[in-house]
């Protein structure tokens, strides 16, 4: 099978009589893609507003022969999501499921590219904000549906059910989430694997990057109001001054990490943000922290959450504040993310697959990162189900050299200044996506 799918992509002729192998086709369809990656990097569109990218997937889904499905979603709050899902049969087979994230961001973009994003949206209602794709979605998107183009032209290749899924929300953590509360595992074909790509700022364009087992980390945001008794700034010793507890809370925080989890379980705790008080002289009655707790097994996150009750109750029992005035703490489960668990069966037939196809050596196995990728919700439905997700490198590959060289850190996701190298970005996961569909649906 393996020997099969890479004698098509190499330029021989595919079964079925095919003339026109997979190779031929992606380079046939570059020019129109990053036409529209261009489209799209130029008109993002923030979580919960992905109206009209959604549409324009749809639309695209549909003209390649996709049975398509919009609207598919539904929020904790009830109220509907803006999901795609795409349905192509082609015979008896396994069902694939590719899956791609369509939001972006409120950021500045500052790439200065002619392609720029100058869009302006609200969010949370009534505040105004530029937005951009920092996170590379549009990437994926052209990807996703340039991989559903190739592989609908070019169906006497494969035999099974391809499923194309468009998730909105993934930045807010709530878009797969939503989507499987609307029965996505029952309304549609269920995959028997879902894949999935992300653009890297860490790797040259041209390059592909794996992880079996946690390849991202959980996710939680948590909010600790740190209550106590204001007054004068003259007169301190008339209050319980909850800046001075926030303070303490915030050193005592990082104790939770490095005094009582295992060194061999990873995890962070980031205070993002603390604020309290209006005047130089007074003394507020609170103080509000927001957090960021990222781990990868469940034991652990459940540790260190009940390590944060402990260090801001007890810090606060220790200054004398009274019980009806200890501090609270809120974990937004809404915007909760598992850790992404990458299937190590799945990934190692899909790494000889790339190995192949690219080289040893622009195919890498890479260090697990703590941030975080709703993608993992689609394992976590059915434990049964393998599902992938690898890194797609972005950089230009002679800024990746001269950077490493000099010691200098290139633009992260969600800076305003990140920017992929397009085509070769583009090349290298249309024809990494392909292979892996091929591998797991090509006719044998």
């Amino acid at each position: 099978m393996l020997f099969l799918m890479l004698m098509v992509l190499a330029g021989s002729p595919g079964p079925g009589g095919s003339e026109l192998n997979v190779s031929n086709r992606i380079e046939q369809e570059i020019p129109s893609l990053l036409d529209l990656y261009r489209e799209l990097h130029a008109h993002p569109e923030l979580s919960y507003q992905e109206e009209k990218t959604a549409s324009r997937l749809a639309d695209r889904l549909r003209s390649l022969g996709f049975e398509v499905t919009e609207g598919v979603g539904r929020y904790a709050s009830g109220e509907s999501a803006l999901g795609v899902v795409a349905v192509l049969r082609n015979g008896e087979g396994p069902t694939v499921w590719i899956r791609t994230d369509l939001d972006a961001l409120p950021v500045d973009e500052k790439t200065g590219l002619p392609y720029a994003s100058r869009v302006r949206a609200t969010i949370d209602g009534d505040q105004e904000t530029p937005v951009m794709h920092a996170c590379g979605h549009d990437m994926h998107m052209t990807n996703f549906l340039g991989t559903a183009q190739i592989l609908a032209a070019q169906r006497d290749l494969w035999s099974g059910t391809l499923v194309a899924i468009g998730q909105p929300a993934e930045e807010r953590g709530a878009g797969a989430a939503a989507m499987l509360a609307d029965g996505l595992y029952s309304r549609f074909p269920r995959p028997d694997f879902v894949l999935a790509l992300h653009v890297s700022p860490d790797l040259p364009a041209g390059t592909i990057g794996y992880r079996p087992g946690f390849i991202l980390a959980s996710v939680d945001s948590l909010n600790i109001r740190v209550r106590g008794i204001g007054g004068h700034g003259a007169a301190p010793h008339k209050t319980k001054d909850p800046v001075v507890l926030a303070a303490q809370i915030v050193l005592g925080l990082q104790t939770i990490v490095s005094r009582t989890l295992s060194p061999l379980d990873p995890a962070v705790v980031t205070v993002g943000s603390i604020h309290g008080g209006a005047k130089h002289n007074v003394i507020p009655e609170f103080v509000d922290l927001q957090l960021t707790v990222r781990t990868y097994r469940a034991e652990v996150r459940a540790q260190v959450i009940d390590g944060i009750r402990r260090v801001a109750r007890f810090t606060a029992e220790a200054a004398g504040v009274p019980e009806d005035l200890l501090p609270v703490v809120e974990v937004l489960e809404q915007e909760h993310t598992p850790s992404t668990y990458n299937d190590p069966v799945l990934t190692a037939r899909l790494v000889d697959v790339w190995k192949e196809q690219f080289g040893p050596e622009h195919v890498a196995e890479v260090d697990p990162v703590m941030a975080g990728e709703d993608f993992s919700r689609y394992r976590l439905e059915n434990d049964q189900i393998p599902t992938c997700i690898f890194w797609l490198g972005a950089v230009e590959a002679g800024r990746f050299d001269e950077a490493a060289r000099k010691g200098e850190i290139l633009p992260p996701l969600h800076s305003g200044a990140f920017a992929p190298d397009p085509e070769p970005t583009l090349r290298t996961g249309l024809r990494a996506t392909t292979a892996a569909v091929l591998e797991l649906m090509g006719r044998r």
